[in-house]
């Protein structure tokens, strides 16, 4: 009986033996599976992180999206189809951006060789992407900047915008000074950002009237830009449609936005000319952006040539100054209109001290310019202007340079670009008032100073010939 009672406990152990076993086996085949599966997907993985690492990391800042955060998502996932679905969304996002920001075609190419599979084979490098350059050119009206806007806008690679900050100043008023001059700097300062990332539909919300389906007739000054004037954003001509500011050498339908934007981000840079934002500190966070590669070039011109060639271009705002220079009994004029000037004056010094200075944030991407030096050599000047933006100077540039700057007569019209340059910068000083020259070197004199204008001490000096009004000074690039 004792026997049978102990055979019976050895099969029953020899049962939960084998059951036990069949456990551990089961188990130790679950493992060797999942971790085969998760491999497999390792695999994957890898590759696709290999290519995000070529990828400038301008391009993640851009989407807002960190890389990283993706492929844990993706790591956990319970298939193969699963994850080939997501890592297309992701390889379609990227080719968004790369369209966006500039990169090269060869970097989705790889992508897309990666895809399909050719691992026996190791994938073609990326070749380097090229790097972006966002220039600004800040001024203020009637020192010169058209004419030095075209040195950018004649280069074919560069999407070169004519004063897009025009539309702000005419759709929000802002009082000048404190609060309000902070308040229209702000706006500015974030129109240029979303213009800079070839948003052009910023614009819209401030073009009067407001475009219908993308499409606007009131861009100002069109004309003045290439970019805007050339296939694919010339559209053919529309009859009975008014362009209010045309394009110049063709006839193009009403500007459609979307079609710019397209063309700013296929272009290799972007530029544009601002007279109306005039304070340098603002522009920190644009240069701070990863987005943005920015350059700052600072024109400024002797403030009694400004000051002449404004009263002639803007009649209607300078009757007070007419009415005084007129007048000989009148021996003041209005405090309003001096403090007026000395405000402009200080603003810019106040810009070029900052950008001298060198603060880390700015530290070369900052250059000033005088309208004098560019006028006496625009070529040297366009070559170093070109080299500090890091943008390769063409040959069609210095074509255009060479034509517009020694032509026998100046080109008709105030705001005409073509003109005997080394002979027409210091035409004011032989038609402009001793006293007019005395009020503004009074308001001015230490932004003159700061940029080296020589003040007049009487009329005579004013219209000698022989005697500069302009110290030599060396390139204002801070490097």
């Amino acid at each position: 009986m004792e026997k049978g009672l102990t055979l019976s406990q050895d099969c029953w152990d020899f049962v939960h033996s084998l059951k036990m076993r069949s456990k551990y086996a089961l188990f130790l085949i679950f493992v060797v599976i999942v971790f085969v599966f998760i491999e497999k997907e390792n695999k994957i993985i890898s590759r696709v992180s290999d290519r995000l690492k070529q990828i400038p990391q301008a391009l993640a800042d851009a989407n807002g999206t960190d890389p990283a955060l993706v492929l844990a998502e993706n790591a956990s996932l319970l298939s193969l189809s699963e994850l080939d679905s997501a890592f297309s969304q992701l390889k379609s996002r990227l080719h968004n951006l790369s369209l966006q920001l500039g990169v090269e075609p060869a970097v989705e190419a790889a992508l897309e060789e990666e895809e399909e599979g050719e691992e026996e084979e190791e994938p073609p490098r990326p070749a380097a992407a090229r790097p972006r350059r966002h220039v600004l050119l800040m001024a203020t009206t009637r020192t010169g900047s058209s004419f030095v806007g075209e040195f950018f806008n004649q280069q074919g690679n560069i999407f070169y915008l004519f004063e897009p900050l025009w539309h702000i100043e005419r759709t929000v008023s802002f009082e000048p000074g404190g609060a309000n001059a902070a308040g229209s700097a702000l706006v500015y300062r974030d129109v240029l950002k979303q213009l800079f990332l070839c948003d052009l539909y910023v614009l819209e919300p401030f073009i009067t009237p407001l475009p219908e389906d993308h499409l606007t007739q009131f861009m100002f000054r069109r004309g003045s830009s290439r970019s805007l004037c050339e296939d694919p954003v010339c559209t053919p001509f529309v009859k009975k449609v008014f362009e209010k500011y045309h394009c110049k050498n063709r006839r193009c339908g009403p500007l459609n936005v979307t079609l710019a934007a397209e063309a700013c981000r296929r272009k290799d840079h972007m530029a544009l000319k601002a007279v109306r934002m005039r304070q340098l500190e603002f522009l920190q966070p644009l240069a701070e952006d990863p987005r943005l590669d920015l350059r700052v070039i600072q024109l400024v011109r002797d403030p009694r040539a400004v000051l002449a060639s404004r009263m002639v271009a803007f009649a209607g705002k300078y009757k007070t100054w007419k009415k005084w220079l007129d007048d000989e009994g009148q021996d003041q004029l209005r405090e309003e209109e001096v403090q007026r000037l000395r405000g402009n004056c200080e603003s810019i010094r106040l810009s070029a001290e900052l950008g001298l200075r060198q603060p880390a944030w700015l530290r070369g991407r900052y250059m000033l310019v005088r309208y004098e030096d560019v006028a006496r050599r625009p070529l040297q000047k366009a070559r170093e202007m070109y080299r500090f933006a890091g943008i390769p100077l063409t040959p069609q540039v210095e074509d255009w340079i060479q034509k517009n700057t020694q032509a026998a007569h100046d080109g008709s019209g105030i705001y005409s670009t073509q003109k005997n340059s080394s002979e027409q910068f210091e035409k004011w000083r032989f038609s402009m008032p001793f006293k007019l020259a005395q009020v503004v070197q009074a308001a001015c004199g230490t932004a003159m100073r700061l940029f080296g204008y020589k003040l007049a001490e009487d009329a005579a000096a004013l219209t000698n010939r022989s005697f500069s009004l302009l110290e030599e000074r060396g390139t204002f690039w801070v490097t």
